[in-house]
């Protein structure tokens, strides 16, 4: 009992003795980890761009058919139907059938555990309602969030991309450089742009109560604009670094 009370006391002191910040590296390590496998993480700043590492950054084949087929779907099945309990249900089974691939394949489930979650509650909300168009709320939340979450950012002169350069890269004085602090606050309006877009056209097709097109709009203004935005971005943030090198 003496022995364990001394290592107890031993372990109060050595915690008593840490400083304030010996938290900060892991938390630093910890962002710069979630930042790497996201998308953007995907497209290293110093890498040179190729089609091939765009491809992989929005998931290759799986990650298209993913993003993209259960939208298809539902503008299909609502243009055939009209109906909103079809129209949400059949994207649904088959986010679950992605989900149940990957378990079988053992292949990263989380992603499609988190489409699955995203289309279950817009598919909820659209059959509490009755209405088609709820089915879209959610993503209108999102875009939303982000579009905040960028201009806050740049409101406080810390531009999101450039936060997430810097975690990727380890550069923790790229607003010191006149150019790659312009960069990468020009490529954060880049994606405030992309957020208002998608915004600017879909919801006044929400309140039009115009589903086809709102459907349409956003498979057209989701992964094939998000991938133009993150090829141009990528190429700003290569030409700016590259020539900070030079």
């Amino acid at each position: 009992m003496t022995e364990r009370a001394d290592e107890r006391a031993t372990g109060a002191e050595s915690a008593g003795d840490e400083e304030p910040g010996a938290d900060a590296p892991d938390l630093q390590a910890t962002l710069a980890e979630a930042a790497r496998r996201s998308g953007f993480g995907r497209v290293e700043p110093g890498e040179r761009p190729t089609a091939h590492a765009l491809w992989g950054a929005v998931g290759g084949v799986r990650g298209l058919i993913e993003s993209l087929l259960p939208g298809f779907l539902f503008l299909v099945v609502f243009t055939i139907t009209g109906e909103v309990g079809p129209s949400v249900l059949v994207p649904l089974g088959v986010a679950v059938v992605f989900v149940l691939v990957r378990a079988i394949t053992r292949t990263p489930i989380a992603p499609a555990i988190i489409g699955l979650i995203g289309i279950a509650l817009s598919a909820g909300l659209a059959l509490f309602t009755g209405r088609a168009e709820e089915n879209f709320v959610l993503g209108f939340v999102i875009n939303t969030v982000w579009l905040v979450a960028l201009l806050i950012s740049l409101a406080v002169r810390r531009p999101l991309i450039g936060v997430i350069t810097g975690l990727l890269t380890g550069d923790a004085e790229w607003r010191s450089d006149p150019a790659k602090r312009s960069i990468l606050t020009l490529t954060t309006w880049l994606w405030v742009g992309l957020f208002s877009l998608r915004l600017g056209v879909q919801v006044p097709f929400y309140l039009a109560e115009n589903v086809t097109a709102l459907a349409a709009s956003r498979l057209l203004m989701g992964l094939p604009l998000y991938a133009a935005v993150l090829w141009v971005t990528w190429l700003m943030i290569r030409a700016v670094y590259a020539r900070s090198r030079a």
